[in-house]
Formats: C-alpha cells, structure tokens, sequence
C-alpha cells in the first residue's frame, strides 16, 4: 500500500503498466453493472484498524489541522445508519467542526429519494446554522450520495470526500451485488410508480445517476480516498482518475470509518490540505514510505499484505 496520491499515468512501474490507462475525462465514465472477485475476507480486519485508531494521536486531535467550525455532514454506506459514525462524527466535533447526522435513516432506499426529500434538508440546515458552506463526507454509498448532492446543490458545499465509494460504477463483491438486488426489490415494492423501472441499478435514468455521470463543479474541493485491500468493493472504480485527489490508503473497506490514516487525511482535506507523508513522492526503492505519526507501520504491514493476495 502506497500511502500517497495515486501515480500520474505514465508511471515506470510495471504494476501501473499493467492497468488500464484512465478515461480523458475519468468522472463522465461508469463502468458496467458487474461482479467481481475480492478478498472479502480482509474485512475481518477491522477489528486491527479500531484498536490502533484508539492508539493514534491523530484520534485525539493532535498533529492535524484545526476546524473552522464550518458544518460536516457525514453520509453512511449502504445498509448502514447514522449510528456507527458516532465515533467518527465525535472526532469531527474534536478537530474543530461542527458535525450533521446525515438524516438519511438506513441506507437502503432509492437514492435520488434520499438526497431529494432528507439528505437536501440536512445540508441546507448545516448550511443556514454555520452560515458558510457545508463539507460532505460520505462512506462507500454514501460517498456516491454525497457526490450526487454535491452536484445537485454545489452552492451549498465547500467540499465532497469519499471513502471507498463507487462512483464510477458498480463493480462488486457478488455478496454486496445480492444484497442490493434484494434491496431493489424492496424499493420497487415500497414506492412502484413513485421509483423508475431500473431504480438501483447503473441503468436507471433518474437525477441521481445523471449528477454522477459529469464532472464535479471546479468549486467544490474533492477528495476520493480508496484501498486495494477492499473486500466489497472494486478499488479502481473508487477514483476520480486525478491523481491530486485520489489517495490510496492500508485499510479495510469497513475500516475506513475506524482508520487513524484515513483520519489524518480527512482532518487535511477538509482544510483544503494534503499531509506530508501523502504528498511526498513514490520513493525510488521498494522499501515502504513513513505513517503518519502514531500510525503502527505493523498494522499497514498486515492490510498491505492481505490485498496483494
């Protein structure tokens, strides 16, 4: 794992070589509906990444840039509620921001609906009680849904960062790809007519889709952040394809809202920011580069190795 922004294409590397070269215009391109093979068991992980979270200075608010008291709203992933991000939104709170529920209720509804009639409410009440432009942060579907609204409301949002989000298509483990078919099924009985035919697949025409298929507006500042050791998850449709944005990080696809990394570089983007340790350049030998401080380089070590199976 390369703690750092993804290589520029081109890059000497036979690993980059052997990746398909990105799309001129990278955000405009979603990939097919597919599955495909992970290593789900990684997951199992996250237990590693909590524990070595509570040991980080990062989780105490040392060493990161401080808040400006602006509003962040945090986004859960898919069939998941406000719930498990206390502990993430409390750390929000303790950097210096105000922190939102998202309001969303549990991630399985149709998303347009979501950002339409709860999400949209949220954010504009951020927005009214801070007085100045709202971050969004969102957790694999729910980085999708804040990068939908973004687009939707862009004078309204400073920035959009994402955590193991498949905004470039839906390329999954056949376990998740299941479980959304379920979901599916359950939207279409819930709503009917209120939802078009191929709600919840990346055929479906709604405005949900269409704010995913163009670029962000240049005022809105973002920030994709992927693992090659995601379970659920395909890596390679987790980026925006600019390498200023994209950051790949050792961790689980759960553990992205319990990683001390992924903390540092939330807490340096949502200052507008890239930490020293990810702006640095790919070194010249194979040895791995520094952690941030009070990150366990054991831990990295241990995720690096899983995702390379």
């Amino acid at each position: 794992m390369r703690l750092m922004p993804a290589p520029r294409r081109g890059s000497s590397k036979a690993s980059e070589r052997s990746e398909p070269s990105e799309p001129s215009e990278p955000s405009q391109v979603r990939k097919p509906y597919e599955t495909v093979s992970l290593p789900i068991w990684n997951e199992l992980l996250v237990g590693i990444e909590m524990v070595y979270l509570r040991l980080s200075p990062v989780y105490w608010g040392f060493g990161v840039p401080r808040g400006d008291g602006s509003a962040v709203v945090v986004i859960p992933g898919f069939l998941m509620n406000d719930l498990y991000l206390t502990e993430f939104r409390a750390w929000i709170g303790r950097i210096g921001y105000k922190a939102y529920f998202s309001g969303i209720g549990t991630n399985a509804d149709c998303p347009n609906l979501l950002i339409q009639y709860k999400l949209s409410a949220t954010i504009e009440k951020a927005y009214r009680e801070t007085g100045r432009k709202v971050h969004l942060v969102g957790h694999s579907l729910g980085g999708v849904i804040a990068r939908a609204a973004a687009h939707q409301t862009p004078e309204r949002v400073a920035s959009v960062i994402t955590m193991g989000a498949p905004f470039r298509g839906l390329s999954l483990h056949s376990s998740i790809m299941q479980a959304a078919q379920m979901v599916r099924g359950q939207i279409l009985e819930r709503h009917g007519g209120g939802v078009l035919p191929a709600c919840y697949t990346a055929a479906c025409t709604c405005n949900f889709l269409e704010s995913l298929a163009v670029k962000l507006p240049k005022s809105v500042f973002q920030t994709a952040i992927y693992t090659k050791s995601d379970g659920f998850v395909d890596w390679k449709v987790c980026r925006t394809g600019h390498p200023e944005a994209d950051f790949e990080v050792p961790a689980t696809h759960i553990g992205m809202a319990f990683n001390a990394i992924v903390f540092d570089l939330v807490a340096h983007r949502l200052a507008g920011k890239t930490p020293a340790w990810a702006a640095a350049e790919a070194p010249a030998s194979p040895r791995e580069p520094s952690s941030p401080r009070g990150v366990p380089s054991r831990a990295r070590r241990t995720l690096r190795k899983r995702g390379e199976n």
